[in-house]
């Protein structure tokens, strides 16, 4: 195998997308645009991975370095255009690199590696000095059109350059390319912005093979929407759609059970297990893990979750938790991040956790909230407990012992700690630790004003039924 290079062209604004963030990170089931782009170069395994900035040019980077660690930074100057993008990173080359030079961009999430194989492939057995990837799409308006002559090519036209005929063409330039470096090296130079965007277009190089009688091979992809680039919200939108699709029918061919396609969004990093039930208006995202026989949705939005086997989730929105196997959570519930509930768990109705464990087999069942908290095994938190664990400056840890019983309405002001078999009845408010076997009660007599409302709130509806119990009682007794 000769020696490769890989460019990836990242160094526009994408002013289409009319967004502070760069195009190429906009994401993508997942991933920022580029992410996908680089898993493909990286695939072909290069000798040199180059990727050329310039637009938020540090935001950029860190994004590439994240996902190719050695990946060389190329910084664009100030003359514009594709041309001197990759100008620049044959520059960068060492001066003894002989082998391929593959071009692609990084708006361009569905090339795969199939693909750039194939052309790499065709254009070492053609011995070409330039192949691109091409498409025949049905409106080739805003591509470059492959301008051929007796089935050869002859040059790369952009849209706003061409002619009425040229126009007419409908085989169109992807924007993917295998050069060898030598062509590169010697035409590039004498590339220059003459055109109606005054840009240095990589296209040229084509143009100028033709006519040094180089040679130049083209190849249709079978698929065309796999090189379709992504300019706006709208082009983002419809991958976005296509993705998912390709992950959700991969899902469902490896047992799982999704009952809307339409509704339900699966990030490409996710993993479910076989017979997992995915129910509608679901999205799975980030690192979420799915095991064996759990049941998620519908309306639940799990993100970088893990959900143990046979687990129920539902109406849910999880943020970096774990769910035990056989636990049940929702509907409702709201898991911030450090959530971790124990198998065969219970997070309820309206509630709310973060940074907690909670242990095999308890319960937190209803309109609740549990921060910083450890909850031992067996434990049941009545409904309408807050643990409150900030003191306005910083936050507290509450302990919950095993086997624990705590009243409706209950008030933890942490730190403390409730031991093991304990109970708290209700309306407690616990600021000191309740011992082991303990029961815990806040004291406080009930006190009734016999007469009030009549006499404070005279004339009002509740003074009315008031004195009509009054009397109604008398004729009884």
């Amino acid at each position: 195998m000769q020696p490769l290079a890989v460019i990836v062209l990242a160094a526009g604004q994408g002013t289409r997308m009319k967004s502070s963030t760069p195009k190429v990170l906009h994401r993508l089931a997942g991933l920022p645009l580029i992410h996908h782009v680089l898993e493909t170069a990286r695939s072909l395994e290069p000798e040199h991975l180059m990727v050329v900035v310039r637009h938020d040019r540090d935001t950029v980077a860190a994004s590439v370095l994240e996902a190719a660690p050695s990946a060389v930074l190329i910084d664009q100057d100030d003359t514009p255009g594709t041309g001197r993008a990759v100008e620049q990173a044959v520059e960068a080359l060492p001066a003894d690199f002989t082998g391929d030079v593959v071009v692609v961009s990084a708006d361009v999430p569905f090339l795969d590696d199939d693909d750039l194989l194939a052309l790499l492939e065709l254009h070492r057995s053609d011995e070409a000095d330039a192949t691109l990837l091409s498409a025949i799409l049905e409106d080739p308006t805003g591509y470059g059109r492959v301008i051929r002559s007796s089935g050869r090519v002859q040059k790369i036209v952009e849209h706003k350059d061409a002619s009425a005929d040229e126009r007419d063409v409908a085989e169109i330039n992807s924007g993917t390319y295998v050069f060898t470096v030598e062509a590169l090296r010697k035409h590039l130079p004498f590339v220059t912005a003459a055109n109606a965007q005054n840009e240095k277009y990589l296209t040229d190089v084509v143009g100028l093979l033709t006519i040094n009688r180089g040679h130049v091979s083209a190849k249709p992809v079978a698929e065309a929407w796999r090189v379709e680039g992504i300019n706006d919200r709208v082009q983002l939108a419809a991958a976005a759609r296509r993705l998912n699709d390709t992950i959700v029918t991969h899902w469902q061919r490896e047992g799982v059970s999704i009952l809307d396609p339409q509704t339900t969004w699966i990030d490409r990093d996710v993993s479910l297990a076989a017979d997992v039930e995915i129910l509608p208006g679901t999205q799975l995202k980030g690192a979420t893990v799915v095991e064996t026989g759990a049941i998620v949705g519908p309306d639940t939005t799990l993100v970088d979750t893990e959900v143990g086997a046979g687990a129920v989730v539902k109406r849910t929105d999880a943020t970096l938790a774990v769910i035990g196997a056989g636990a049940s959570v929702g509907p409702f519930a709201f898991l911030r991040p450090g959530t971790i509930l124990g198998a065969d768990g219970k997070i309820g109705t309206f509630v709310e956790t973060k940074n907690s464990t909670i242990g095999e087999g308890s319960k937190v069942p209803h309109l609740s909230y549990v921060g910083d908290t450890e909850v031992g095994v067996g434990a049941n938190i009545g409904a309408g407990t807050i643990t409150a664990n900030y003191d306005g400056v910083n936050k507290h840890r509450t302990v919950v012992g095993s086997h624990v019983r705590t009243g409706s309405h209950n008030v933890f002001v942490a730190p403390v700690r409730i031991g093991d078999g304990a109970y708290t009845g209700a309306g407690t408010v616990v600021r000191k630790d309740v011992p082991a076997g303990s029961l815990a009660i806040t004291v406080a007599p009930q006190r009734t004003m016999s007469g009030w409302v009549e006499a404070k709130r005279p004339g009002t509806d509740a003074a009315k039924a008031a004195a009509d119990a009054a009397a109604t009682s008398e004729t009884a007794s």
